[in-house]
Order: C-alpha cells, then sequence, then structure tokens
C-alpha cells in the first residue's frame, strides 16, 4: 500500500468506497477488503450503510487506529445541534469512539457555512473527529469553507477519474496541501471497456480498471476510494501498486469527456 501525506497525516492511497452498499453485502465487502490489506473506508450517513460498517470493523482483526475511517453529514444536517446529533449517531452506528475525517457531503446553501464549520470544529476539540472536509464542493466553495472553517479543510471527495480530471480544482489542492479523494474513480464502471486503459494495461498485465486506479493514485494529494463486493474485485483493485505510468501514459489516459462522464453515472444510478 502507498501512502499520500496531507497536513502531516499519512493517509492510504487507495481506500474501499461503500456507496450502494447495504446489509450484508456491505459488511462482507469491507470484512474482505481488511482482511486483504485496505486500511481506509469511506462511508456516509446517506448511504445508510454506517452500522455494517461498523459490525465489520468491529468483527476485523484489525487495530481501530490502524483504520482511517471518513463518514459525512447529510446536508439536512448541517444545521449544528443536528450536525451534532447525528454525528453521536454515526459513532454509534459506527461502532468507534472517533472518526478520522467527518466531511459536509454536499453543499447546503441554505445553512450558514460557518456555523456548520464551528460546529465541526468543536467535535475536533473534543475529539470525537480527528479532520475535517466537505464532497462535492466546486473550487469556488472549497475557497469559502476555507475561509469560515475554524479547522484545516483536510478533503474535498469528488468524482475523479480519466474522463473527469478536475485539473484545476486538482491543482488547488495540490497547492493548498488538501487532500482530494476521487470517488467512482472508475467512472461507475463507464471505463471498464475503455481501448487505451486496455492498451497500457496489457504492458504491465493489469486490467483496465487496474490502470485507471493507478492513473488516480500517481497524482499528489489523491486518494482513490473505488467501491467493490467481490473478492476478487476488491483484491484486484489494491493490486496496483507494483507498476508505475509514465508521464506520456498518464497523459493519454486523461481524456475529459462530459458525455462519457454523463453515461456513465446514468447506467449507475438509473440503469439505462
Amino acid at each position: 500500500m502507498e501512502f499520500t501525506t496531507v497536513q502531516g497525516e499519512r493517509v492510504p492511497r487507495l481506500g474501499l468506497g461503500t456507496w450502494q452498499l447495504s446489509g450484508q453485502d456491505c459488511y462482507g465487502a469491507v470484512k474482505t477488503a481488511l482482511s486483504v490489506g485496505y486500511r481506509h473506508i469511506d462511508t456516509a450517513q446517506a448511504y445508510d450503510n454506517e452500522q455494517y460498517v461498523g459490525n465489520a470493523l468491529h468483527d476485523a482483526d484489525v487495530d481501530r487506529e490502524d483504520v482511517f475511517l471518513t463518514t459525512k453529514v447529510r446536508p439536512d444536517r448541517f444545521a449544528p445541534e443536528k450536525l451534532t446529533q447525528s454525528v453521536d449517531d454515526s459513532l454509534r452506528k459506527l461502532d468507534t469512539d472517533y472518526v478520522d475525517l467527518l466531511l459536509l457531503h454536499w453543499p447546503n446553501p441554505i445553512v450558514d457555512l460557518r456555523d456548520t464549520m464551528q460546529a465541526m470544529a468543536d467535535l475536533v476539540e473534543e475529539g470525537s473527529v480527528r479532520h475535517v472536509g466537505v464532497s462535492n464542493f466546486s473550487k469556488k466553495r472549497l475557497m469559502k469553507a476555507q475561509r469560515v472553517s475554524p479547522e484545516p479543510i483536510f478533503t474535498n471527495q469528488v468524482k475523479f477519474h480519466p474522463y473527469k480530471p478536475q485539473r484545476e480544482l486538482l491543482r488547488y489542492c495540490q497547492d493548498s496541501d488538501i487532500l482530494l479523494t476521487a470517488y467512482s474513480p472508475l467512472g461507475t464502471g463507464g471505463i471498464l471497456d475503455d481501448d487505451v486503459l486496455r492498451v497500457i494495461g496489457q504492458q504491465y498485465d493489469k486490467t483496465p480498471a487496474q490502470v485507471a486506479l493507478r492513473w488516480a493514485t500517481q497524482h499528489k494529494n489523491v486518494a482513490a476510494i473505488p467501491k467493490a463486493t467481490s473478492r476478487e474485485h476488491i483484491e484486484q483493485n489494491i493490486d496496483i501498486f507494483d507498476f508505475k505510468l509514465t508521464r506520456d501514459e498518464l497523459d493519454r489516459i486523461a481524456r475529459p469527456d462530459p458525455v462519457k462522464n454523463g453515461l456513465a453515472f446514468a447506467k449507475a444510478t438509473l440503469g439505462i
């Protein structure tokens, strides 16, 4: 496993995302991931699976302090009192005294961001949260969060894959010592048949998915959290640190494409 260091914190470059995982599928995926070497797990209140993530963490033969655990607050719980109560509920479901990273899941312009960030900072001070961050924030919104937050913004979790390389936002995060956490790094499955990734992967005996994950994790200040349920895919996703893409390959892989990005998301969410 490789790590990236942001604000003095070492974060595994690859983690397990749990979006759309529920019940025993979620429990099994997290437990399998921990057994094969993952030490970075991502969940959210909106996923309604924190209890299963917590059960898997409890049952795994891994020390809690060795796992970088993230959850996210639902936008309808950003008001300080609701946020504090919701985090208490998340900690109970996750069966842990703290989370390593607490994020605002989506922007919510109705609630004063300064008040929300202060409430998150209070949780850091009391010890139930180690770092705070945001998710799905534009560069402009990220900069505002930085201005009003008493605590440093540790990450912005956004969609990041070869069809959506987020160059401007990535550069800003790198310059600001902020982690860019890449969700849907496989384009919600849309890049698995990509010819460029396939050809490059043949040189390294890797799948298109492995090449895409290596592309993401070779960027400075980036960690990727692909979702997977089968042991085969969970093991394949972490088996990416025994090769390194060249600069030319990195450039060839990144091809911003709003159409492919949109189609991939629609296929994953709507089943079309």
